[in-house]
Parts: structure tokens; C-alpha cells; sequence
């Protein structure tokens, strides 16, 4: 991996995450949507790009990777 992403608090954009991943736009969303690729974070207006140590982790282990449900989303599991 290069040694741009290992930055501590780095945030990659979505070009340069289809880049290192190898899966197209289209996927990565679909993958977000199923909760196997790690969510972006907002970087302000329509700006989203995911933490680098977010994409580390999903290359560790691309098939068996899924996003832990936040204490939000298990509060409402309810509704």
C-alpha cells in the first residue's frame, strides 16, 4: 500500500479509493449499500471520501469485510 494513505486521519476521495480497491463506482456504493464496503464520511457540502485506516482494514480482508452497525443504528432496530 502506498505510503500516501498510511497518513494518520488521511480521508481518500473516491477516484483515488477506486484506484486502491480496484472496483468501480458503481460497486463501491453497491457494496456500501450491503454493507460490505466501508461508508464515506462527509467532508462538507456533497464532499464525501472515506478514512484511509477504513480502506486498510476493507483490503485486509476484501469478501469477508462488514461494516459494525453503530450504536444508532442498533437503537432504532426497534421502529
Amino acid at each position: 500500500m502506498s505510503d500516501s494513505i498510511r497518513v494518520a486521519g488521511a480521508v481518500l476521495r473516491r477516484k483515488q479509493v477506486e484506484q486502491v480497491v480496484g472496483l468501480s463506482r458503481s460497486t463501491i456504493y453497491q457494496r456500501i449499500k450491503d454493507g460490505t464496503f466501508p461508508r464515506p464520511v462527509s467532508l462538507g457540502g456533497r464532499m464525501v471520501g472515506w478514512r484511509a485506516s477504513d480502506i486498510e482494514t476493507f483490503l485486509v480482508n476484501p469478501a469477508g469485510y462488514r461494516v459494525a452497525a453503530s450504536p444508532f443504528d442498533r437503537a432504532h432496530d426497534d421502529d
